[in-house]
């Protein structure tokens, strides 16, 4: 009888050593390829990010704090770049009034007033903006200068209105 006792423990033992095997042994297998999946989807992201920071780096080829000669001439005349690239893009926001066209802007709104939503400084004399008046938009290049007195001169050069819808 006790013979039995433990060949019966025995199988038992067995049984379940294998049972524990064959699901540790899955469960090791799933994470392994659960592994590998990630590892190439992380690949993949990594590639994508470097193709994204390509395209942004010919992106941004054209901005006033990726220039070098640009940033040199503010800092000959004693101007931190960065402060005066933040006051220009706020000075021609501010002339964003209620009820009036932005001076800047040649044209006047006829669904509403002509303001300017974006700002790019492209060098130490240059700016290209957008704008609209809720229908129509249009774009500007505006020339930029900051005379002895540090007061900013803008001036709008050309502009053109893309044709309504």
């Amino acid at each position: 009888m006790r013979s039995r006792i433990f060949l019966y423990l025995f199988i038992f033992t067995l049984m379940f050593t294998v049972f524990i095997y064959v699901n540790d042994k899955k469960i090791l297998d799933s994470r392994d390829s659960d592994i590998t999946r990630l590892e190439n989807k992380l690949e993949e992201e990594q590639e994508k990010n470097r193709t994204l920071l390509g395209e942004n780096k010919d992106l941004s080829y054209f901005s006033l704090l990726n220039n070098e000669e640009a940033i040199s001439y503010f800092e000959d005349r004693g101007i931190n770049p960065e402060e005066l690239s933040r006051l220009v893009e706020n000075e021609i926001i501010a002339r964003n009034k209620a009820n009036e066209d932005n001076d800047l802007v040649p044209y006047a709104g006829m669904d509403g007033s002509m303001r300017i939503n974006k700002v790019k400084l492209l060098n130490h004399k240059w700016i290209i903006a957008d704008f609209t008046d809720g229908t129509y938009w249009g774009e500007l290049f505006i020339l930029y200068d900051i005379d002895e007195n540090n007061n900013l001169i803008l001036n709008t050069e050309k502009a053109f209105l893309y044709p309504g819808s």
